[in-house]
């Protein structure tokens, strides 16, 4: 995980964070640490029913994926200048998981290392 967060700190450590085209990428249900580079005074999510955002201290926010799609964060300081403005991108890890389709129904199997049925959250984005 240290160099997750050393690569978030980097990301940040520019004036205006990632180019709009990269983003910050999340996996639903799980949650990164954002460490910037001066004090926020402001966090604001576009679409809280994908992403949330949880303020450790002024200096560190944890994003977490709560749903599928694309919003943005926007991180401000005291003066109100833009410490972060950056789409959040929040998708599923599929890497360790099977889909088991039966006609009309499909059900998802998280196989770490037995396969069980895996949280959806959302049922209609099976």
């Amino acid at each position: 995980m240290g160099g997750a967060s050393l690569f978030f700190f980097a990301l940040f450590a520019g004036a205006g964070g990632a180019s709009a085209d990269e983003g910050i990428k999340l996996v639903t249900n799980q949650a990164r640490v954002l460490r910037l580079v001066r004090p926020a005074e402001t966090v604001v999510i576009g679409n809280p029913e994908i992403a949330d955002a949880v303020v450790q201290d002024a200096r560190t926010v944890v994003l977490t994926g709560k749903g599928f799609g694309v919003t943005n964060i926007v991180i401000m300081d005291a003066d109100g200048t833009a410490i972060v403005d950056d789409q959040v991108v929040v998708g599923r890890d599929d890497t360790k998981t099977t889909r088991v389709y039966r006609r009309a129904d499909v059900q998802m199997l998280s196989c770490t290392p037995f396969c069980e049925k895996a949280y959806q959250g959302d049922a209609t984005l099976n």
